[in-house]
């Protein structure tokens, strides 16, 4: 996997949600390199984009409350466990689960396997919160996907959250996950 700096200098046949990305990123001023590559499959595949980008992919989760009335994007390390009853009570929302994919592409144009923080760019009336880990906001840098699973972006954590979520006016909300056994 080749490293390159910004976007790809020809966007034929890449979608347009992830040419929305690159758009957003450059009038932002926002500096990322970007790894193109087949969807990662496997644990091993994961890793190999990992040491392409030299970041930890955040794991990026929709989720849910039980009567789909919330919906939370939830970014944690990668390499942390989920448990909803963790989450759930530092967030008052009892009965989590897995948002549908048609939830996915209708709040963030995004489908399921390309789950990111730069699909919030879609979420113009706000349907979503968003969760941050604290050692995700701790982290130097952020690896997401451009809205697509075949590509993995790797931006500083502070461009993220200084200039990125203000435009699309975000707050983020921070958790603490254990991601343990208890």
């Amino acid at each position: 996997m080749e490293l390159f700096e910004g976007r790809p200098v020809n966007t034929t046949g890449r979608l347009p949600r992830e040419v929305r990305v690159y758009d957003l990123l450059d009038e932002l001023g926002i500096e990322y390199l970007r790894v193109d590559h087949e969807p990662a499959t496997t644990m091993e595949a994961c890793e190999a984009i990992d040491e392409a980008i030299g970041t930890l992919m955040c794991k990026n989760l929709f989720l849910c409350n039980r009567q789909k009335t919330r919906f939370y994007l939830l970014l944690m390390p990668g390499d942390k466990k989920f448990k909803t009853k963790e989450l759930s009570s530092q967030i008052n929302s009892a009965r989590l689960s897995f948002a549908e994919a048609e939830d996915m592409l209708k709040y963030l144009d995004i489908e399921p396997g390309a789950v990111s923080v730069m699909g919030l760019m879609n979420d113009k009336d706000h349907a979503v919160t968003l969760l941050i880990d604290e050692d995700v906001k701790a982290g130097e840098f952020i690896g997401c996907h451009p809205c697509v699973c075949t590509s993995s972006l790797k931006i500083k954590t502070s461009d993220i959250l200084g200039k990125f979520l203000k435009a699309v006016g975000h707050e983020p909300q921070i958790v603490h996950l254990v991601g343990e056994e208890s």
